[in-house]
């Protein structure tokens, strides 16, 4: 095991190791304030509908404005990363580790079983919201979990309804850990979570491991009615207990949610000089163990998966593409409304009063009645750099669309110049490099461990036997076969392939049409294979669900529709020639 332990003084009892890992995860989250401050100011200035609720309402100006140039960053990139990600349905891979489970037929239940759990359990959603996690707050965390869900019929039957593994999104606001770890998965966690009274009575009557469940419920409605009963005190209690959305502890423990505080990791006994080496601990109201158990995945780690947008050197929390721009979104409604507030005073200028002046309405054709040696002046303002104002903005709005990485030529924003085609892609190519490699990054270092978790925790709780669909390359025919346990387990990884397939579609398929429609494509057509080629052409463009490429079926079709023309033209003679007889009823030949 080689997470990092979590160094705490010596515990004498569970309840005991509660308080400290509640006290830990209040240490985090203290440090983490200001980095929390930070991504509510991002949030605001993405949601915001004027400067009110953003940091320009402290500006002098009437107008209030605001461009949404961050929101529009931020769905540019969501867009084109999650369009990368899932570029057709052919996304994933199955990589055997040994010749024993490369087999065809294992590849394709494998690949089957997950497509068809990714699909039924939303996996492209939770990636959509992974992504929005990754932009927002440059940081996503996922993790695995084993979803049993049955319903009773009108019959009182027991009835199954999605049954395998699901992603699960933990929020970076939800999780703590050590930041000066070398990596995360060296690190320990701790994540927070809510549930129902209810939730839980449930879980403790269904989940074995969850021993302590009940005890730790009768404990906390004792509390209900006696705040002040043996614990933490008061006032400690308070501070420890600030529940998001609560208000006081007394408030909290009447809402009928609880707080639930797990850990993952190692914890070293400093006083006894012991290690607990890969467990989880379950705290809830910070104040009780209910679970202590050693990971039960496979992979003898914690299922926890995290990657980072711009990776800090010895910090393990990252920063997002729009942390840095937030200045620059500050300055463009800056410019906005101070461009607006000026054109005001330019079309309706404030007037100097002098003597005695009748009141009178400011607009046009009105009346303005003065006495001897009364003036109405208007103080007129020049709104020439008002133009200097809006070229300023436009000149921010696409430096902001550079520095996110955002990928202009893919995204249609064409640089000025005529350009060949190759000179097209070419710039394409360099222009979407830092795009490339972040949702590579994603892919790698996220969705890859996550897939694999799954599937891990799908071998690991798999019930019965379940069916899947899958597709017969060579007849192109569906079929619906049982799996079992065994059939899912196998030295490999799953690989998905999305965003690497996207990278490089475009850059193949320029080549093999620069190469093949050149001079040397004629040189080299002897000794190119057809049907290979076919296969690089169906499998770049993700057209394998069509069943168009199959080896010379042109030959085969034009076969069949030579033939039927044949059988139709032979079916006219025959039908011209009963009927020419019947129009003669002597039986003389005709002549033709």
């Amino acid at each position: 095991m080689a997470d990092k332990p979590l160094e705490i003084s010596s515990y004498f009892n569970q309840d005991d190791l509660a308080r400290k890992i509640a006290w830990k995860w209040c240490d985090h989250r203290s440090q983490m304030l200001p980095k929390i401050n930070e991504w509510t100011e991002v949030r605001n200035y993405i949601f915001a509908t004027d400067t009110s609720s953003t940091t320009n309402s402290t500006l002098p100006w009437r107008n209030s404005t605001t461009l949404p140039k961050l929101c529009q960053i931020r769905d540019n990139l969501h867009s084109n990363y999650l369009s990368a990600l899932f570029p057709n349905d052919d996304w994933l891979r199955w990589e055997a580790y040994s010749q024993a489970d490369a087999s065809k037929q294992k590849k394709d239940v494998i690949t089957a079983y997950m497509s068809n759990k990714c699909r039924e359990g939303g996996f492209r959603l939770k990636m959509s919201q992974l992504l929005l996690d990754y932009i927002d707050y440059g940081n996503a965390f996922a993790m695995p979990e084993f979803v049993l869900n049955y319903r009773t019929d009108a019959n009182d039957q027991r009835v199954p309804g999605y049954i395998g593994p699901k992603a699960v999104r933990i929020s970076p606001l939800d999780i703590v850990f050590n930041p000066t770890a070398t990596s995360f998965e060296e690190s320990y966690k701790i994540i927070r979570s809510y549930k129902s009274v209810g939730e839980l009575i449930t879980m403790a009557d269904t989940m074995p491991d969850y021993a302590e469940l009940k005890s730790a419920l009768e404990k906390r409605q004792d509390m209900i009615g006696h705040v002040n009963s043996p614990g933490l005190d008061f006032g400690e209690r308070q501070e420890a207990f600030a529940m998001d959305g609560f208000g006081s502890y007394e408030e909290y423990l009447q809402s009928g949610y609880v707080e639930i505080l797990e850990f993952y990791g190692d914890i070293h006994d400093m006083g006894e000089d012991t290690v607990e080496r890969g467990h989880i601990v379950t705290v809830i109201d910070r104040m009780w163990v209910v679970r202590n158990i050693p990971f039960p995945s496979w992979f003898g780690r914690s299922p926890i998966y995290h990657v980072g947008w711009r990776v800090r050197p010895d910090n393990l929390w990252a920063m997002g593409p729009l942390d840095n721009l937030v200045g620059m979104q500050y300055r463009i409604d800056h410019l906005e409304n101070a461009k607006a507030d000026a054109t005001d005073l330019a079309i309706f200028p404030p007037l100097v009063i002098a003597g005695n002046v009748e009141k009178f309405d400011w607009m046009p054709g009105s009346e303005i009645h003065v006495d001897e040696g009364g003036t109405v002046t208007e103080l007129g303002r020049n709104a020439q750099w008002v133009m200097a104002a809006n070229n300023d903005i436009m000149a921010l709005e696409q430096r902001m669309e550079m520095y996110a990485g955002a990928p202009r030529e893919a995204m249609g924003i064409r640089t000025a110049g005529e350009k060949t085609a190759f000179e097209v892609q070419q710039l394409q190519n360099a222009a979407g490099r830092i795009f490339q490699e972040k949702i590579t990054s994603f892919e790698t270092e996220l969705m890859e461990p996550l897939l694999n978790g799954m599937l891990e925790c799908a071998r690991r709780n798999f019930q019965t036997e379940d069916i899947v669909r899958t597709l017969d390359d060579d007849l192109g025919a569906t079929h619906f076969i049982e799996i079992s346990r065994e059939d899912i387990t196998g030295s490999g990884v799953i690989r998905p392939i999305g965003a690497r397939h996207f990278a490089a579609q475009a850059q193949l398929m320029q080549n093999l049409s620069g190469v093949l429609n050149g001079p040397m494509g004629q040189m080299l057509s002897p000794h190119i294979s057809s049907k290979n080629l076919a296969k690089v052409v169906e499998d770049y463009l993700g057209l394998g669900r069509f069943s168009l490429f199959r080896p010379n079926v042109a030959i085969f079709e034009q076969q069949e529709t030579q033939a039927l023309a044949g059988q139709a033209q032979e079916d006219l003679m025959m039908e011209t020639a009963v009927g020419s007889a019947a129009s003669d009823p002597t039986g003389a030949p005709q002549r033709v």
